[in-house]
């Protein structure tokens, strides 16, 4: 038997990888991916066999990686960003362990990689220093009321909060929707960032305010973070006080 792996492979660029995701990469026979993650690691796959697949074929793409192992091929399968979040490492582990024991491949585990709120983040500063909740926007695998229940839950906790996947071509009202439910517990001044293509090329940053910032573009390559209720905007940086502030000999 051979085995498989989930590796994160960072948000886009070769230097946001880890050390040890690289040499897994390197390392395996066969990689399986999404064919956008697949073109970010071009340079690492000479010589491996390659399963790339489309959007929305996650469970072949996992399946046959699957299979790959069984057949005694070492195998990865990459996400981007870190693949526990929204990413393939359960999809992964839940086909690996529905093989019968003699027959299952052996799963390698799964290599953190950075994660896309993690990557914003940093573009934008130091919004996360705090408390903060983590959101997709997507309604294709949960229901649109249990999102919008997250979201009220999350600003009346005062979180700050990240958008996953935020808007596309044909959900253009979910993000509409966040803004009206933020509003009924947030200042209308609440800082927003949005970065766009975060360690890619063409990244773009934009700070706005929770009143306006759905005018800006956001699209599927987009991480919107909206800052909690002590979240401030200085000289284009977007900073959560941790409180240190406010304890002896603070700042």
């Amino acid at each position: 038997m051979g085995k498989v792996t989930v590796v994160g492979i960072g948000p886009g660029s070769l230097e946001d990888m880890t050390p040890r995701a690289k040499r897994a990469i390197e390392a395996a026979q066969v990689v399986a991916g999404y064919h956008t993650y697949i073109r970010l690691i071009e340079d690492l796959l000479a010589g491996k066999e390659v399963i790339g697949t489309a959007m929305m074929q996650e469970v072949d793409r996992c399946r046959m990686a699957a299979e790959k192992a069984a057949g005694g091929a070492d195998t990865v399968v990459v996400s981007s960003g870190d693949a526990g979040v929204y990413g393939m490492a359960g999809l992964v582990l839940e086909i690996v362990l529905q093989y019968p024991p003699e027959h299952r491949p052996s799963f390698g585990g799964v290599i953190a990689g950075v994660s896309a709120v993690n990557a914003a983040a940093s573009v934008l500063g130091a919004p996360l220093m705090h408390d903060f909740a983590v959101i997709s926007l997507s309604d294709l695998l949960t229901p649109w009321d249990r999102i919008q229940k997250r979201i009220e839950m999350a600003a009346q906790g005062d979180f700050v909060t990240a958008l996953y996947n935020p808007k596309s071509k044909k959900r253009v009202q979910n993000i509409e929707e966040v803004r009206r439910i933020m509003l009924q517990y947030r200042d209308p001044a609440t800082p927003v960032g949005i970065v766009t293509a975060a360690s890619r090329d063409g990244e773009q940053k934009v700070i706005s305010t929770l009143a306006d910032f759905t005018k800006e573009e956001i699209n599927m390559f987009s991480l919107v973070i909206i800052g909690n209720s002590q979240t401030y905007v200085r000289d284009g940086w977007m900073i959560t006080p941790r409180g240190y502030q406010n304890k002896e000999g603070g700042i």
